[in-house]
Parts: C-alpha cells; structure tokens; sequence
C-alpha cells in the first residue's frame, strides 16, 4: 500500500464524516450528562424529591440507552449508518427540547412526564457513538482509523465541560435543555451533506443476515469477543459512576471538608478529552489497540491506588486525580474502534452501538456493588473492591482479545 502524503492523511482525519462524528458526540455527551448535573436544581423547581425521584428518572434514561442500544445497533445494521445518525439526533434533540417545557406541563404525575421524557431521550442518545465510530472506521484507510475516531471522541468528550459551563452560564436549567436540543436540530441539518460509507453499500443488497443482536449468543467464540469489548470498557465507568459521580461519599474518610461530584465530573471530563486524543496516536505509535489500552490501564490503576490510598486531603487533589483517572480512562473510543474491528460488517454497527451501552448500564450493578461492601468496609476500601475486580476484567480482556489493528473491514460474520 502506498504511503499517503501528509495532506493525504490530514484530509482523511478532517474529512466530513469526522468532523459531523464528532459535533454529534458533542451534542450526544452534552445531552447525556445534561440531567445528571440539572437534577438537583430541576427536581427542586419541579415540586419533586431530588433522591427518590431523581433516581428513578435516572433509571428509566439507563434503561433507554440500554434498549435503545439494541434498537439502533440492528437498525444501522439493517438500514445503513446514516439511518441511524439522522434517527437518532432527532429522538434525543426533540426529548430535550421538550424537558425545557417541563414547568409549563401539568402538575400531575409530573415525575411519570419527565422520566418518560429521559428514557425516550436515552433511547435517542444510544444510537450516536457507535455509529459515529462505524461510519469513520468504515470510512477512512485502516492506517488513519485509530486517529480519526480519537478526534471523534477526544472533541466529543469536550460536550460534559460546555454542559456543565452553560447550567452556570444559561439562567436556568430548562435553558441548558432547549439549548442542548436546538444544538442537535442544527446538526441534523448540516448531516445532510454526509454519505454512507463504502463498505456498508457493497453489502447492503447482498442476501445475508444483517443487525442479528442474538448472533452474538449463539457462537461460543463470538460471544467470548463480545463479553471482552464490554470487560475493556468497564475502567472508564467505574472511574466516572463511582470515584467521580460519588465523589461526596469519599471526602469524610479522607478528611476533606467536601467534594464537589459535579466539578468531580467535569474536570474527569477534561482529561477523557485529553486521554481520548492521545489514545489514537498511541495505538498507531505502538502498531496494536491491545498494548496502548493496556499501558493507559495501567496508568490509570496507578492513579486509583494513589487516589484512595495516598493523602489525598483536599479537594484540588481529589480533582487532580480526576483529571489523571480521565487522561487514563480515555481509550474510549479505542475501545468503541476495537469493538468495530472485532466484527463483521453485517453486526459491526449492532457491536458498536451495544457494546459501550452494555458497559454504562453496568454502572447500577458497580454502585450495588459498592453499596453492599460498605456495611462490612470503609468507603475507599468498598471502592478498592470494586476496582480490584474491574481491573483485573480489563487486563485480562485487553491481552486476550485479538488485535486488530490495520484489519481489513471489509468481512462478514
């Protein structure tokens, strides 16, 4: 294969399927982690329990991601990537839109309206990463995949910083929804210039089965590569549901005063951004998706030991580990690459877009996990439990699991 000129390279990794990827990741974080930081203000102002009734509308937006996983994995695989790019923004942007109304809506079952607002909201926001990814990974040579998706995901991640700057900057929580949701209406608009990538076209009107979720069930091999996909992600989840969404619950034993879990978010967020950048051009620096995940696994273990076990006293190096555990944790979107690249074309949307879905709705399991050791263990000690056990998933997934790097796409399971 010919090596590409360095403009070559540079119009591949901004070509136009990247960049709208990665402005609809933006908007997809934007949106997804929009309620988790408006709860509180908006359960409030609703005339609604912030514990009770946040956690259940919290619930109902996970349950959404993770059926609507499924939906859009099968829908892209059936209909093309782009079905899926232009249905699911719709779905997300229009649930948000309507979340900005909530105050003017019947006072009635108030709490029933808003989570049935969030789960068709996390049924929407599902689709976007994984096709996003299988677009890119589908569209630009195998040398320039690793890059590209990182730009996807290194300026998508970018969205949980904007959103929470415009809950402090807008004047209102219904103002960051109506924001959110207009971002995406202006984006869909712009994804009309966007095509469908090549190697999905040549399979499109052959007679195979496409989008089969149940195929990953019934091949003992193909089952082992789906269950590692999800096992690589679980670091970057745990990290963020527990060290960072519950960051007050570690500020007593580690003797801060307090712990801000939304600055927590945020500044985990800038470092995934950064991770996330950094991820592709270790991948392509080393020649392997497996090592570069592996070696900022590593980094990133080393960062929880240090985090729960070495003085951290104040809450600027609580968020200071945040950063680091984010710069760690930001394989993301090689982890969503290397999920596309274990798969054929006919399931690789299904894999892409279940897999990173799969690993958020493991969060509740994580948090339940780290409920029922507290009674027994101190907080850090409940969380170093937790971690020993997702970790060693991670490592042990991330040097098993096939590499995949500069695989051709273009086969089918």
């Amino acid at each position: 294969m010919q090596e590409l000129s360095l403009s070559s390279k540079l119009k591949y990794i901004f070509s136009i399927p990247v960049i709208i990827s990665a402005l609809g990741y933006f908007v997809d974080i934007y949106d997804l982690l929009l309620f988790g930081i408006v709860r509180i203000p908006s359960l409030k102002a609703l005339g609604l329990n912030p514990d009770t009734d946040g956690t259940f509308i919290l619930n109902c937006q996970m349950i959404g991601l993770l059926l609507g996983g499924i939906f859009w994995g099968i829908f892209g695989d059936k209909k093309g990537r782009l079905s899926v790019l232009f249905g699911s923004i719709l779905v997300y942007s229009l649930a948000n839109i309507a979340c900005g109304f909530l105050p003017y809506f019947p006072k009635e079952h108030l709490e029933y309206q808003y989570a049935a607002l969030r789960f068709v909201a996390g049924i929407g926001l599902a689709g976007e990463l994984g096709a996003g990814i299988t677009l890119v990974s589908e569209s630009l040579p195998k040398n320039l995949r690793a890059i590209g998706t990182s730009v996807v995901a290194g300026f998508g991640l970018m969205g949980a910083v904007v959103a929470q700057l415009t809950v402090e900057l807008a004047g209102g929580w219904n103002i960051s929804y109506i924001i959110g949701g207009v971002m995406g209406i202006m984006l869909l608009i712009l994804r009309i210039s966007v095509s469908e990538s090549g190697i999905y076209k040549n399979l499109e009107h052959k007679n195979i089965s496409k989008g089969n979720f149940l195929s990953f069930f019934t091949n003992k091999d193909r089952l082992i590569r789906y269950l590692k996909c999800i096992a690589v992600g679980l670091p970057t989840w745990y990290c963020i549901g527990i060290l960072a969404v519950l960051a007050n619950q570690f500020a007593p034993e580690l003797g801060i005063k307090d712990i801000n879990p939304g600055k927590a978010i945020m500044w985990a967020y800038v470092g995934v951004s950064a991770g996330d950048l950094m991820s592709g051009f270790i991948s392509h620096a080393l020649q392997s998706r497996k090592m570069a995940i592996f070696y900022m696994l590593l980094f990133t273990l080393v960062g929880v030991g240090i985090m729960l076990f070495g003085n951290t006293n104040t809450e600027t190096k609580y968020y200071i580990f945040c950063v680091w555990l984010g710069v760690g944790t930001g394989y993301w979107a090689m982890f969503v690459t290397l999920a596309a690249e274990q798969f054929g074309t006919n399931i690789r949307n299904t894999a892409t877009t279940t897999v990173p879905n799969m690993v958020r709705g493991l969060v509740p399991v994580m948090i339940f996990a780290f409920d029922s050791l507290k009674p027994g263990f101190t907080v850090v000690e409940s969380a170093a439990i937790v971690g020993a056990v997702v970790f060693g998933l991670a490592f042990y997934s991330s040097l098993t699991i096939s590499e995949t790097h500069n695989r051709d796409l273009e086969f089918t399971e």
